[in-house]
Parts: C-alpha cells; structure tokens; sequence
C-alpha cells in the first residue's frame, strides 16, 4: 500500500503568504529595503516550502500591495504603514 503524502503547510498561497510575511517583519530593513534572499532561505530551508508557493505567497503580497516589489533589484519594502495595508481586493 502506498503512503499518502502528508499536505504541504503552505500550499495554500494564503498560508504561503502569511509565512512570508512573518519572515518579512523578522529580517532588520536596510534603507526601507528587505532583500528577497533574506526571504527566500529561511521560507525554502528552514519552512521546507517549494519555489511555486513562494512564488505563489509573494505573488498575493504583491497584488495586495501588502509588499512591493522593485524588480531587477532582488529586495521588496512593506508599506510605511506599521507593514500591512488593509486588503485590497484585485481590479
């Protein structure tokens, strides 16, 4: 008999998205600035989360404006706003 495999903590992109941002608020900004990096390991290695959720959990970030992203830079800001903005719901 086959085992199951167990489900993924953060298959889901809201609980993806959440992690990130936990992770996000524990890394000391540089200039406003947080390196995605500093993101990525710990959210890869030490969260066992896959690229795709990554991806998955920025991407939703993103697009609630709760991170923004300077792309070719490698490093996102959280709004001035104590980090969470209230939830904006896609166009």
């Amino acid at each position: 008999m086959a085992e199951e495999a167990s489900p993924r903590p953060y298959a889901d992109p809201e609980a993806a998205a959440r992690r990130i941002l936990e992770i996000a608020k524990e890394i000391e900004a540089w200039q406003g600035r947080i390196y995605v990096d500093l993101i990525n390991g710990p959210f890869l290695h030490r969260d066992n989360g896959s690229p795709a959720e990554l991806t998955a959990g920025l991407d939703l970030l993103i697009q609630r404006r709760q991170l923004v992203l300077h792309e070719g830079c490698g490093f996102v800001q959280m709004p001035e706003t104590g980090g969470l903005l209230p939830h904006i719901p896609p166009e």
